[in-house]
């Protein structure tokens, strides 16, 4: 895959380089609050990507270093993906969006018991999650 050049170097325009579609920061969410590892796991999501998004998009967070992908030890022939702590280190990022959308959106499907904590003990609800991950990607 050849580098592409930046458009400039603004740190806005650094993130939407990677997360400037609608797919790569749903992949995320998949992996970090869903419990999702798998390929077919994430084509079982409600917006429903397509095969070739999907390969795609997890190609690029795995260029990036924002997921690690590994050979599945149970099926040789599948795969797990899991949050690296580059993605891991999107939770502040992820948690700030889910609270904007709860707040703004009339039909948001977030957790109210979610919101609630984020506002209350947003520091202890981050702690809580990155440490569930860091411990997925030791394992």
């Amino acid at each position: 895959m050849a580098k592409q050049n930046r458009r400039s170097d603004c740190p806005i325009n650094f993130a939407l380089e990677i997360f400037g579609d609608k797919w790569t920061f749903l992949i995320v969410r998949d992996l970090m609050f869903k419990g999702k590892h798998y390929y077919g796991e994430f084509l079982q999501s409600e917006e429903k990507i397509a095969t070739n998004i999907l390969a795609d998009k997890l190609s690029l967070l795995e260029k990036e270093g924002i997921v690690v992908k590994t050979v599945d030890p149970m099926h040789g022939s599948k795969f797990i993906y899991k949050l690296s702590q580059k993605g891991i280190d999107l939770l502040p990022v992820l948690t700030e969006v889910i609270v904007w959308s709860a707040k703004y959106d009339k039909d948001t499907a977030t957790e109210v018991k979610f919101v609630n904590r984020a506002k209350r003990d947003r520091k202890g609800l981050i702690k809580e999650i990155s440490s569930r991950l860091k411990k997925e990607l030791s394992v």
